[in-house]
């Protein structure tokens, strides 16, 4: 998958709004990262997982552009309920990100009460069904970066 959902880009200007204000919207937060081509600033609603002192974002739609600026960039500024913040990011390798596929989304959606995990279950639905039962394809399809505070090793 190269694009969003239509739902979804048709949403994200909302989106982006929301979280600009610092409305909290579960996991998302604002990525904003330069563009490889026009060297402009490009912001993208993202979520994120929060797990063991580790901060890891998902590409849900696989190489879509913030994904392809990230890379390239290697840093951005994020935005969490209105507090920016600039880290490096680095992009886990198919090892890792397969790992991560099998270990800790379970270990993340179990963490939350019955109702919770129904909505993220869903939420990794709506993403792919192999982000739940399928590592392997997940990590092939859904590249994972990990967000580091500017001033922590990476």
């Amino acid at each position: 998958m190269t694009q969003a959902p239509l739902v979804v880009r048709y949403s994200n200007p909302l989106t982006r709004r929301l979280l600009r204000l610092g409305v909290p919207m579960g996991p998302n937060l604002l990525l904003t990262v330069r563009g490889r081509t026009s060297g402009l600033p490009r912001t993208a609603p993202v979520a994120v997982v929060e797990t063991e002192g580790r901060r890891l974002i998902i590409a849900a739609y696989g190489e879509v552009n913030w994904v392809r600026n990230l890379r390239a960039a290697g840093e951005a500024d994020i935005q969490v309920r209105g507090r920016k913040e600039h880290v490096r990011a680095t992009e886990l390798s198919l090892a890792d990100a397969t790992r991560f596929y099998r270990e800790t989304v379970p270990a993340f959606v179990a963490a939350f009460g019955r109702i919770g995990r129904f909505f993220v279950r869903s939420l990794f639905r709506l993403i792919g069904p192999e982000v739940l039962g399928d590592p392997p394809r997940a990590a092939a399809l859904h590249p994972v970066f990990e967000l580091w505070a500017v001033d922590a090793p990476p």
